[in-house]
């Protein structure tokens, strides 16, 4: 078996996994970054401590694998950077490996994500495939040819970071027109905002915030979306259009077996996928050929912890 480490900007989480990638025992504490990088590891390895001694006497933990929010050097085991965090080149992977002197393996909270679907969830079964997580931004998790793939220097599935038109705001890397500023729930709440701010059509959900915009979440402009609201359908329908233009620009460059859509904007199911189907056909090169089918990822806030314990298996 093995232990997977998923660090959050809130909260760490540490889990032993079978080797099949099924959760056996998981333990959590809040991250609280501003302590500074040294005072959450010794966290991690608390948890990781706690969940070893939950493990059967008769099984051995053959490795550890962490996901984390940003960029991390396989190689050096490093965390390179990670903006939600403050961390920048934080010897991680060899200070657990030290500590435990079990093999330890680092990668990108959302490729480690692909890979828990990958191992037993929507990417099951898949030769080539992709993960993409709509949250806060949007990530993303390549498979291919049976194999997670990071790129040459371990920042490539950078989906979110795409350039697919101009906006009316930056994305927080600096540039104008990246996917996430469109596609993302962050993307769908400033939409609205700025929709509900510049016109002065009714709309059901003032019922939900009154003129206190910033309880805005996605969960209520979906809801609101599938009751009718007008000006809620306005902005789901923009979001839908341009995660379809992300999606088939993937489908073209790589003609995966399956994407599936993780995250919380994940969270609205069938309805999701009915407006994506409707519109991806118009969009797709070759319309007498079979294409990518769309599905919802499986494992929700589990993947983080699956997907890390296994990199032990898969690295």
């Amino acid at each position: 078996m093995y232990i997977g480490v998923d660090i959050g900007g809130t909260n760490v989480t540490a889990g032993l996994v079978s080797i099949d990638g099924n959760i056996l025992f998981q333990k959590s504490c809040p991250t609280l970054p501003s302590r500074g990088w040294d005072t959450v590891i010794q966290d991690i390895i608390n948890l990781i401590r706690d969940v070893i001694e939950e493990s059967p006497e008769d099984e051995e933990v053959l490795g550890i694998g962490i996901g984390v929010p940003g960029m991390a050097d396989k190689k050096t085991g490093n965390v390179v950077n990670c903006v939600n965090l403050g961390w920048s080149d934080v010897p991680l992977g060899k200070t657990l490996e030290k500590e435990f002197n079990r093999p330890t393996y680092i990668d990108n909270d959302a490729s480690v994500a692909a890979l828990a679907e990958f191992e037993n969830g929507a990417l099951r079964g898949t030769q080539n495939s992709i993960l993409i997580t709509l949250g806060t931004g949007i990530g993303g998790g390549f498979i291919i040819n049976g194999k997670l793939y990071s790129g040459t220097n371990n920042i490539g599935s950078e989906i979110g970071h795409v350039l697919v038109g101009k906006n009316f705001y930056n994305c927080n890397c600096g540039k104008n027109g990246c996917f996430e500023t469109f596609a993302s729930a962050t993307a769908l709440i400033r939409y609205t905002r700025k929709l509900i701010e510049e016109t002065n059509e009714y709309t059901d959900i003032r019922k939900y915030i009154g003129d206190e915009l910033d309880k805005l979440d996605a969960k209520t402009i979906f809801d609101c979306a599938k009751a009718g609201d007008k000006l809620a359908l306005s902005s789901v329908n923009r979001l839908v259009d341009y995660l379809v233009i992300g999606i088939t620009n993937l489908i073209n460059l790589l003609d995966p077996e399956v994407i599936a859509l993780g995250g919380g904007l994940s969270k609205a199911g069938d309805y999701l996928l009915e407006l994506i189907n409707d519109r991806i056909y118009e969009k797709i090169l070759f319309k007498d050929m079979p294409y990518s089918k769309i599905v919802i990822a499986e494992h929700g806030n589990d993947a983080g912890i699956i997907g890390s314990a296994m990199l032990c298996k898969h690295s």
